[in-house]
């Protein structure tokens, strides 16, 4: 059989004719990946619209990119060969820790606001600013990577090395900034500890600050994940098995995305700190973090 009638086709597993994955992806993963991330798109969906905390939408974004995900996955496990699947699940799962992240720059920047400035090195808007705009430039080079490397998989003979050089630069800086991101946060934990701000918290917000520090960790372990499985290449031992990226990508990114489910800042969130004089600044200092927040992503989510 022609190998270009096995990209474009659905056939099962031939013997002795590799697929792109390495293996066949599993069924069952799928369906069940699909479903948590599906459910905790709809309770994100009805817990930003009954709050009204419209930000809190890229959790929705992202359960709902997680979700095409893992269907392209599912899709693979009966068509293991179909390009068509095996590009929509690859890129897919690469974009949607993004809108994760951008929900927790917000959380974090709010933390900042309640608890003072002496509790962060950055200015809250600038969690935003920074590190969404790093977030999108490793993910353009990741784009343009993954383009150059699946148009040359589906010629005979095709050289993807440069394809993939140029998309695990762009993971490679992915971590980096988030690198960069978990040291500020580490130290915004450390100053609060240090200088007692948790004090001026409310008890409600003490288990979204300690969901958010889970969420962060998770995330964080699945970029370093991603990034040693491309540098190895598509032929590497993490990328072609399976059981890694089950529980290194799906289980982490569930994880960071549902525990929020549970502890919705909508909810949990404070709204001001103890003395009225702060809350007035509070609140324009919000308006600022929401309108930078919609000039960083009203157009591009």
């Amino acid at each position: 059989m022609d190998r270009q009638e096995l990209f474009i086709g659905c056939h099962a597993k031939i013997e002795g004719i590799e697929t792109s994955y390495g293996y066949v992806p599993t069924l069952g993963a799928g369906i069940a990946y699909c479903v948590l991330f599906g459910v905790s798109m709809i309770l994100h969906t009805a817990q930003f619209c009954w709050t009204r905390t419209w930000w809190a939408s890229v959790f929705s974004i992202g359960c709902l990119v997680e979700v095409i995900g893992w269907a392209g996955r599912t899709w693979s496990a009966e068509c293991p060969y179909n390009s068509t699947s095996f590009l929509m699940q690859i890129s897919t799962l690469i974009i949607a820790p993004t809108f994760f992240t951008a929900g927790i720059y917000v959380i974090l920047g709010r933390f900042i606001q309640i608890l003072g400035p002496e509790s962060s090195i950055l200015r809250p808007n600038l969690y935003l600013w920074i590190f969404c705009t790093c977030d999108v430039i490793s993910l353009v080079v990741q784009a343009i990577g993954g383009g150059l490397a699946s148009g040359q998989a589906g010629k005979i003979g095709g050289n993807t090395a440069p394809g993939t050089h140029t998309m695990v630069a762009g993971i490679v800086f992915q971590l980096f900034s988030i690198t960069i991101f978990v040291i500020c946060a580490a130290d915004f934990v450390r100053r609060c500890i240090r200088l007692r701000l948790l004090q001026n918290l409310t008890g409600s917000a003490i288990p979204l600050f300690a969901a958010t520090i889970l969420s962060v960790v998770c995330i964080y372990i699945r970029s370093i994940y991603r990034t040693i499985e491309l540098s190895q290449g598509w032929s590497g031992y993490l990328i072609t098995h399976e059981s890694y990226f089950i529980a290194l990508d799906g289980a982490m990114m569930i994880v960071a995305v549902a525990v929020f489910n549970v502890l919705h800042p909508g909810w949990l969130l404070p709204q001001n700190r103890n003395s009225s004089n702060k809350r007035g600044a509070s609140s324009v200092d919000e308006v600022e973090l929401n309108n930078s927040f919609e000039q960083q992503h009203g157009h591009g989510v």
